[in-house]
């Protein structure tokens, strides 16, 4: 029976690095993934597929998008139920939300190293990880003259060798109910 994943993928349309949804959704349907959608601009791919090898699925996307875009585009797939597990979790349920704050999921290709004790600040004071699962850290960021000071995936201590693509926690929540949709 088909399940249907998520692919949250790194560095589409930032930096100068323009994809149209719908080559993007080419791209997957290529590969026989089925049901092919996306949600907003920013490479929220989802789609149904009886392949359960979640290692060498997300190594076909990858090499199809380096291919295909002439870079590399790391790529996180999840299930819709892991990220439900993960909103309804509410990994930021004790953070005061103020117009300078900013709720981060960065979905990760590997666990972070142990022995990381949280929350781990950063030394400007612009960011904590309050937290991690093995596939994602929570991601406080705070607005500095109403900007944030860099990318959350950059929170990740430098021992860190995966890789990690970010999303707000809100617009997380809006990708899983998009998702989830027949």
């Amino acid at each position: 029976m088909a399940q249907t994943y998520i692919a949250f993928l790194r560095a589409i349309n930032v930096g100068g690095r323009t994809v149209k949804m719908e080559r993007l959704r080419e791209l997957f349907a290529e590969l026989g993934l089925e049901r092919v959608r996306s949600y907003i601009q920013s490479g929220n791919v989802f789609f149904d597929t009886e392949e359960s090898d979640l290692a060498a699925l997300t190594g076909r996307i990858e090499r199809q998008l380096e291919a295909a875009l002439g870079y590399p585009v790391p790529t996180m797939v999840r299930t819709v139920e892991e990220v439900e597990e993960l909103v309804a979790a509410e990994p930021f349920a004790a953070v005061e939300v103020t117009p300078e704050v900013r709720l981060c999921v960065v979905f990760l290709s590997e666990p972070l190293p142990e022995g990381l004790e949280f929350p781990v600040r950063s030394a400007k004071g612009d960011w904590e990880i309050l937290g991690a699962t093995p596939g994602a850290a929570f991601v406080v960021m705070h607005l500095r003259g109403g900007r944030l000071g860099s990318n959350p995936a950059t929170a990740l201590p430098k021992s860190y060798a995966g890789q990690g693509t970010s999303r707000f926690f809100h617009t997380t929540a809006k990708i899983v109910a998009a998702a989830g949709k027949p």
